[in-house]
């Protein structure tokens, strides 16, 4: 099993140690078949300092802390064989995680709806996703506000299929035995909505060449532009 390294940080408030129970009461109930609550509480609280030192919105902390520490166990789980429903699954890494990556999980959770999974992750995580890049996806009818900059793990990269790397060089995890694809994309940070478009259709394309690759059809929704 991954090791974590967890602690309960001092410095919670009595809502955000209520949010934190709650969740992880949560996710025993969804994995508790699988991993013991010592485990799912590292999981979480390992979760919730990822974000806790650079985070302005502490209120949301603890939900950000599960839906993090449920992706890690999820894959968690994939890796150590638990459970796999045989769908790939991508991870899509940039440096900030706020930009190329998280338009790509976009349009892929978008286009491929519950026949694959997509994660996405950031070497180096921002605070939060770049406002420009979720103003072109929306011209798309894709809302990726509810997205948040978070890190990459071990398991999660043991868990995926196909990892995709976006500018994030010698600092992008690599594992023998996965499929690997650079996509060489100018980094949408600091530009507006006109200069991030060509950027977002290219990922489009991407996405839809990666999606066929992998035999994982396109909804019919979905279909067009």
């Amino acid at each position: 099993m991954t090791e974590v390294t967890g602690h309960h940080r001092e410095d919670l408030s009595i809502d955000q140690q209520l949010a934190l129970r709650t969740a992880a009461t949560r996710l025993t109930e969804q994995f508790g078949g699988i991993y013991g609550r010592e485990t799912i509480e590292r999981f979480l609280h390992s979760s919730y300092d990822q974000f806790a030192t650079g985070s302005t919105v502490p209120n949301f902390l603890p939900l950000l802390a599960e839906r993090f520490a449920r992706q890690r166990l999820t894959a968690l789980a994939k890796v150590e064989g638990h459970h796999d429903d045989g769908r790939p699954v991508v991870l899509f890494l940039c440096v900030h995680n706020a930009g190329r990556s998280q338009m790509a999980l976009g349009f892929f959770e978008h286009l491929a709806g519950d026949r694959a999974v997509g994660w996405s992750g950031g070497s180096e995580p921002g605070i939060e996703v770049n406002e420009a890049a979720v103003a072109a996806m929306a011209e798309r009818g894709i809302d990726i506000s509810a997205e948040y900059p978070k890190p990459w793990t071990d398991e999660i990269v043991r868990a995926a299929d196909a990892v995709v790397t976006m500018g994030c060089g010698d600092a992008c995890p690599i594992f023998p035995g996965k499929r690997y694809e650079n996509w060489i994309l100018d980094d949408p940070n600091g530009l507006d909505v006109d200069a991030i478009r060509p950027i977002r259709d290219e990922i489009e394309r991407r996405v839809r060449q990666l999606l066929a690759e992998l035999a994982v059809s396109i909804g019919s929704t979905a279909s067009g532009r």
